[in-house]
C-alpha cells in the first residue's frame, strides 16, 4: 500500500460557549469543585486532548453516515469492522479485528492547546475559569433536589485553541476520506464537544481552517440518505 499524501489540517477551535472536558479527581473537598476540567500537568492550562476531538468526530460520522456498515459483537456494542466502512479506515480499530486489505490508521489528532495570544491571557490571570454550579430538579414538587448542587468548571466562551491534525492519503483512498472529516469537523460544530452539551455547554466552532496552507470553508449541509444507504 503506497503513501501518497499526507494532509496536513490546522486551524482554532473556539468556545462559543462553556467547555467542560473532564480532568478527574481523586479526592472531592467539601465546598470543593466537583468536576474540573483536565489542564496540562506543566502549566496548568486547560486544552482539548485529540482523543476528544477523534472520539466525537469518529461517533458522530458513525452515527450520521455509516449506521448500517456497523456490526455487532452479539451484545449490542458496535464495532465497524467492515472493509467497506470509511470511518474505519479513517479511524483505525484494534488488529484483530482489522481487516487486512483496510491498511493502517488514516488519522492523527494532536492534543489543542491555547492559542498564543489565550497563553498570554492566562498568564496575566485575565482568562479565568468558570465554575457553572448545576441542580437536579424534583420534577414533581418543581424544586431543587437537597444536595443536588455541583459546581463544574468550564474554559469560558471566546476563548481559542489551535487545531492540528493530519490525514494519510494511500494509494486508492481518491479524494473521500479528506471530505469526510472536514463533514466531521462541521458535525461537532452541530452538536458540542466534551460534557454537559445538552446542558448548554460545549458549542465550539472552527475557524481559520486550512488543508496544506489553503483556506477551505466546512459544509454547510449533508445529505446523509445515499452515503447511509
Amino acid at each position: 500500500m503506497k503513501l501518497e499524501h499526507i494532509f496536513e489540517i490546522t486551524g482554532q477551535v473556539l468556545t462559543q460557549t462553556g467547555l467542560h472536558i473532564g480532568g478527574g479527581k481523586d479526592n472531592v473537598e467539601i465546598g470543593g469543585m466537583d468536576q474540573p476540567i483536565i489542564k496540562h500537568p506543566p502549566n496548568g492550562q486547560p486544552y482539548i486532548p485529540g482523543s476528544s476531538l477523534k472520539g466525537k468526530m469518529r461517533s458522530m460520522l458513525e452515527t450520521v453516515f455509516f449506521a448500517k456498515l456497523i456490526e455487532t459483537n452479539g451484545k449490542g456494542e458496535g464495532m465497524p469492522i467492515k472493509a467497506d466502512c470509511p470511518v474505519t479506515r479513517i479511524f483505525g480499530t484494534s488488529n484483530d479485528q482489522k481487516p487486512a486489505e483496510m491498511g493502517p490508521t488514516r488519522i492523527a489528532m494532536r492534543d489543542a492547546y491555547l492559542a498564543p495570544e489565550e497563553v498570554e491571557r492566562f498568564n496575566k490571570g485575565e482568562l479565568v475559569l468558570e465554575e457553572k454550579y448545576e441542580v437536579a430538579i424534583d420534577r414533581i414538587r418543581g424544586t431543587a433536589l437537597n444536595g443536588a448542587l455541583r459546581p463544574i468548571e468550564r474554559v469560558p466562551s471566546g476563548v481559542r485553541f489551535d487545531l492540528s491534525i493530519t490525514l494519510k492519503q494511500f494509494e486508492g483512498d481518491g479524494t473521500e476520506l479528506l471530505e469526510l472529516v472536514k463533514k466531521g469537523l462541521r458535525l461537532i460544530e452541530l452538536d458540542g464537544l466534551g460534557g454537559g452539551i445538552s446542558r448548554g455547554s460545549g458549542q465550539v466552532s472552527f475557524e481559520n481552517l486550512k488543508i496544506d496552507g489553503q483556506s477551505f470553508e466546512l459544509p454547510e449541509t449533508f445529505e446523509t440518505k445515499a452515503e447511509a444507504a
